[in-house]
């Protein structure tokens, strides 16, 4: 995953100390600038942040100090801040990630369009003959009822055909994009007789499951709406496995706000107000029609699927 310099470049990173007067979590400096490791060549690390739990509950209190309130005191407001949506406390807290990540998969992350980026430039460096591969249980055919997601694993030998149209492709894409640049796998010039594409040019037929890097820094809110939608099983499994391993920076960082996120956000669903409705009734004993409350099939099966005991009272007039 990582060249003997970059190695030791993290291993001098992590032996620096700085004094400080800043609120810090002792959890996080344990883990700082460590990777994670994701999709086998990927990661996600930690390299830098501000606040947490106590920076949190400071900044809805509008205190001067971390004050003499208990962790008990602590833990209930940041369970009242996150249960109704009072967001400011949630800014204050931030933290920047190191991610390397296939393109497919940064195209997807990219669209959180509340963070700050800056991602590897392949119109300045060449990129690295790096690519993501999926596991052969994870090559699956297409959903017949969700155009963006994934139905039934492939058979093995299915599977393996996949793979090898993949690296197969994948390494005459990379082969063509050094030709392109007249250089060689150690960057030295091949024919001092031709000249080199341009590297913005070159890059343009390198398939999108190429390896990428990028710095994201982003507030403990928004990072928590990322999170939301990208830890979620209806989410691509592989950007899953990131915002699964940003979970764990997360619960190290902020605790109490992680439990709060995993109660009232994660774990938690949204009612309309006709379904609202609709529950009542059903919950009552009494057999109702979703569509008079204006819910459509999907809805009422979503509710359904929601509350299985209630799923014998919806019952659809026509």
């Amino acid at each position: 995953m990582f060249s003997s310099e970059q190695k030791s470049a993290i291993e001098a990173a992590r032996a620096g100390w700085a004094q400080t007067r800043r609120l810090v979590v002792p959890a996080v400096e344990d883990v700082l600038y460590s990777p994670i490791p994701v999709l086998e060549t990927g990661f996600v690390r930690a390299v830098d942040y501000m606040g947490g739990d106590s920076g949190i509950v400071q900044g809805a209190r509008v205190s001067y100090g971390k004050g003499t309130r208990s962790t008990s005191d602590d833990r209930g407001l940041i369970r009242y801040l996150m249960r109704h949506r009072h967001t400011s406390p949630f800014e204050l807290a931030v933290i920047k990630l190191h991610v390397r990540a296939p393109i497919f998969v940064t195209r997807q992350w990219f669209r959180h369009r509340t963070a700050s980026i800056n991602e590897y430039s392949a119109r300045y460096s060449v990129l690295e003959k790096e690519f993501y591969f999926p596991r052969p249980e994870d090559i699956a055919a297409q959903s017949t009822n969700n155009k963006q997601g994934r139905a039934d694993t492939l058979p093995p030998e299915q599977a393996a055909e996949v793979l090898d149209i993949l690296r197969n492709d994948a390494s005459r894409c990379y082969d063509h994009y050094l030709d392109l640049l007249n250089e060689d796998e150690n960057g030295e010039k091949r024919d001092p007789s031709r000249p080199a594409i341009a590297r913005e040019l070159a890059r343009m037929n390198l398939p999108v499951n190429i390896m990428t890097q990028f710095y994201w820094q982003i507030n403990l809110w928004n990072l928590l709406h990322f999170l939301r939608l990208r830890a979620d099983s209806h989410a691509q499994y592989e950007i899953r496995a990131y915002a699964d391993a940003i979970l764990q920076i997360v619960e190290k960082w902020a605790p109490f706000t992680y439990e709060a996120f995993t109660d009232y956000m994660r774990d938690a669903v949204l009612l309309s107000g006709p379904a609202l409705r609709v529950l009542r009734v059903a919950m009552g004993g009494q057999d109702i029609d979703p569509a008079t409350h204006g819910l459509s099939r999907r809805e009422a099966r979503e509710l359904a699927e929601m509350f299985p005991e209630i799923a014998p009272r919806l019952v659809r007039q026509g």
